[in-house]
């Protein structure tokens, strides 16, 4: 038996939408994960047209990747950390930067089980979108998922940073 789909499915109705709309809307994406690692460009690739929407994604998962790959400074990982919002903006700009799209989101959290902190437990996820031509700051938002399991908290990451894909 086939597979209709690799991925949940509110996971795949929703990366449908953004393809469908982003289509419509005439804009290409570009997505920079980290703890997602690839889920978001994954879960956008399993929809049938998105080589019209998805410019390229960077899954920049340890801070040497998103400093050269994505132009983050050193500073604003020593300074803040990579789960900060600071970090995905340098990451969404840097993507931006990089690419040919017209969006950029980028995705940086702690999945867990360990890893977290007193500042930043498990669950902590922080998203920024960036549009090309916009002025001033990115959108940034910090999220805290209820962090049942490692996979949970990567399968929100993935629905937050998708909805931050429609137009």
């Amino acid at each position: 038996m086939a597979l209709e789909t690799l991925l949940p499915t509110d996971i795949d109705d929703l990366a449908k939408r953004v393809i469908e709309e982003n289509t419509a809307a005439g804009r290409k994406v570009v997505v920079a994960e980290s703890c997602t690692g690839g889920l978001v460009a994954a879960a956008l690739t399993e929809i049938a047209g998105s080589s019209a929407v998805l410019d390229r994604g960077f899954v920049t998962y340890s801070n040497e990747s998103k400093m050269e790959l994505l132009g983050v400074p050193l500073d604003i990982i020593e300074t803040f950390g990579a789960v900060s919002i600071a970090c995905v903006w340098a990451m969404a700009k840097g993507a931006l930067a990089r690419s040919d799209a017209d969006v950029a989101v980028a995705i940086s959290g702690v999945a867990g089980p360990g890893g977290g902190t007193q500042l930043k437990p498990v669950g902590t996820v922080v998203f920024a979108k960036v549009v090309r031509g916009q002025e001033g700051e990115p959108e940034g938002e910090l999220k805290s998922f209820e962090p049942t399991s490692r996979a949970d908290v990567r399968r929100e990451a993935t629905l937050c940073a998708l909805e931050l894909l429609l137009p």
